[in-house]
């Protein structure tokens, strides 16, 4: 096949189905989400059966898969498409963490989770990674001016980050930090310039500085306010008072555990810091999870110890969500470990192609947003489990156990192949989809678009 049939075949295909780059790093990591999600759940398969952690998993997949779909299917330009995504998904995201801060589930210190029915719960902060890329592209969208992004937009764009990432801050420190490396990257393609993004970047790091500097405060001050009353009631007890012990567990000790978050985060930079150590250290319940991790990727060598033959995933907790890049590391080795990073590099770069090509800023922002919030995630988990991150949970993007995630990032396919196959109908003409008007305001022209020459090879 000649070179003009190839580009004519993928062109083709694109303008079907979307960008076939982006078909098959989907398709990969489904793959190896089915493989090693299973590989690393011996935990619950003793508790729950040989079958039932992969059948759950590949539920949620199917989902996803539908999700994908169909959304591949539907125009980005259609207002009721926007309408959803935008302001929808926004009031949905701020309703659920503002409940998951006051009445959520704790889950591994830390409020995360509401339920929604028996055995099935959501994780708003999974939400807000995907809203947050769908408010900037609007506010950016919204907000061009001479191929810049107005000082009213960039006003906006700190206002949501700060809402986000203080509704989030208490659910995990890396979550508000990849909003922050998300929101620096669709500034970059919204044509900003590298001295406003320098001022919103400051402000950002200005902000989390008081806030963390203030809860730290508190925590001391209502660490000490407990211990004195502790000292009050055990030596000067009311006559006839009967002086009750702390209950081991229930919410008394899970409000504990969540109100202190700052000490757990001090912790864990402290660790970090110190983490060069970890081989003269004896394995304990605060740091299995950074032993049993290394251990996983030091037994894997450079080609692996083969897909089923982990030793470490039946001790490494967590194994089948927030560390299970280091599962594949020991089945795959160094090469495997090198392979899921690069299909995750690859969409970020497959996504820049289709933005070049892209006449609107507002597609270029959902495209790039997307990858950036895929590929970001995948780079703090992998962070973490190699040691150059702090610990911290996050779910490798579409491999990791976790059903919000899954059906979250599958959404974000969704929107990034619905957009590509709109740009490659450009000049097509039995689709004119990138030429009809959208809503007002939101036709601004993309400052990074290429001569309309072929770059789809």
């Amino acid at each position: 096949m000649s070179s003009a049939e190839k580009t004519n075949k993928y062109t083709e295909i694109s303008r079907k189905y979307g960008d076939p780059w982006i078909w098959g790093i989907y398709i990969m990591l489904l793959i190896i989400s089915i493989i090693e999600s299973y590989s690393a759940s011996s935990r619950e398969i003793a508790s729950q059966g040989i079958y039932m952690p992969i059948i759950k998993q590949c539920i949620f997949l199917g989902l996803g898969a539908a999700c994908v779909v169909l959304l591949q299917r539907v125009d980005y330009n259609k207002p009721k498409f926007l309408y959803a995504m935008i302001p929808g998904l926004a009031i949905i995201t701020v309703f659920s963490l503002v409940y998951v801060m006051f009445f959520g589930e704790v889950i591994n210190g830390a409020r995360r989770a509401m339920t929604l029915l028996p055995g099935v719960t959501l994780q708003p902060a999974e939400l807000a990674k995907l809203s947050i890329v769908t408010m900037l592209s609007y506010i950016f969208a919204k907000s061009q001016k001479n191929q810049d992004i107005s000082r009213g937009g960039l006003i906006a764009a700190a206002f949501v980050v700060a809402l986000y990432g203080g509704l989030m801050i208490r659910s995990g420190l890396t979550n508000t930090l990849l909003l922050i490396a998300i929101s620096g990257s669709m500034l970059l393609i919204g044509g900003a310039a590298f001295k406003k993004i320098g001022i919103l970047m400051a402000f950002f790091l200005v902000m989390f500085g008081f806030f963390f500097i203030i809860k730290s405060n508190n925590d001391k001050k209502e660490e000490m306010f407990k211990d004195t009353q502790k000292e009050i009631m055990v030596n000067a007890p009311v006559a006839g008072a009967v002086v009750e012990e702390m209950p081991s567990g229930g919410d008394s000790k899970d409000k504990d555990v969540v109100d202190r978050r700052s000490g757990t985060w001090k912790n864990r930079i402290k660790e970090w810091l110190n983490s060069d150590s970890l081989v003269y250290r004896p394995i304990t319940a605060k740091n299995q999870q950074e032993m049993f991790s290394r251990m996983a990727q030091a037994h894997g060598g450079l080609v692996g110890k083969g897909i089923g033959q982990s030793r470490e995933c039946s001790r490494l907790p967590l194994a089948f969500s927030d560390y299970i890049y280091s599962i594949i590391v020991e089945e795959t080795g160094l090469i495997g470990g090198i392979f899921v990073l690069l299909l995750y590099l690859s969409l970020l770069g497959r996504a820049a192609m289709i933005v070049r090509r892209s006449k609107r800023v507002l597609p270029s922002l959902l495209v790039i947003g997307m990858a950036s919030f895929i590929t970001f995630q995948a780079l703090f988990h992998m962070a973490i489990n190699v040691g150059v991150f702090p610990v911290s949970g996050q779910p490798l993007p579409l491999v990791s156990k976790g059903g919000t995630s899954i059906i979250v990032i599958s959404v974000a396919f969704g929107v990034m192949l619905s957009v590509s196959r709109t740009i490659a109908n450009y000049g097509n003409k039995k689709n004119k989809a990138e030429e009809t008007p959208i809503i007002e305001g939101l036709d601004a022209v993309n400052p990074t678009e290429i001569p309309p020459k072929n770059v789809w090879k």
